[in-house]
């Protein structure tokens, strides 16, 4: 486990817990030696994460598309920043570019993130974990429609269990024991 990417939101949510959960991470990761690959801001979440494994000494690589770059809100003391033009090329990038994929609580860009990653692994065309931080039960309600969608019948259990999800960052030591 050299890279893992993590996706996670542009803001830092009500729950101060989420934030120690992504300082956690950040340490964690550092301590690993393993490099964070996340979406390049300095703000909400993913700035927390950034700059928790670079003040544990770890290495950082941030994807940045310019539409985000004219925000202002890029990370400037990263290990690396690779530029791209597009989402979609920020989102492939962070996908392709990894041995895992950590998915913490977030928004719109999160879930786009996560959808397109477990697409990808249902045909076959990426083979690495995808874990969710369901943190004090974040994502019950996704997790359930899930599970809905194996009983209705439109997604086979096998496809279901392309998604892991662990409740606490601590629990994500199987992707590099």
């Amino acid at each position: 486990m050299r890279r893992v990417s993590v996706f996670c939101g542009s803001h830092t949510g009500n729950d101060p817990g989420i934030i120690q959960q992504a300082e956690l991470l950040g340490s964690i990761l550092a301590e690993q030696g393993i490099e964070l690959v996340y979406g390049g801001t300095n703000i909400g979440i993913m700035g927390v994460l950034a700059n928790s494994v670079l003040a544990c000494g770890g290495s950082v690589e941030g994807v940045m598309p310019s539409l985000i770059e004219e925000k202002r809100i890029a990370h400037h003391h990263l290990t690396r920043m690779v530029l791209v033009s597009t989402l979609e090329e920020r989102k492939k990038k962070l996908i392709e570019d990894c041995d895992a994929i950590v998915v913490f609580p977030g928004s719109y860009g999160t879930l786009d993130e996560l959808f397109s990653a477990l697409v990808l692994k249902q045909l076959g065309k990426i083979d690495k974990p995808i874990v969710m931080l369901n943190f004090r039960g974040y994502y019950d309600p996704l997790l359930a429609q899930l599970d809905h969608m194996v009983k209705a019948g439109f997604m086979p259990e096998r496809f279901r269990s392309n998604l892991q999800a662990v409740e606490d960052c601590h629990q994500l030591h199987f992707l590099w024991d």
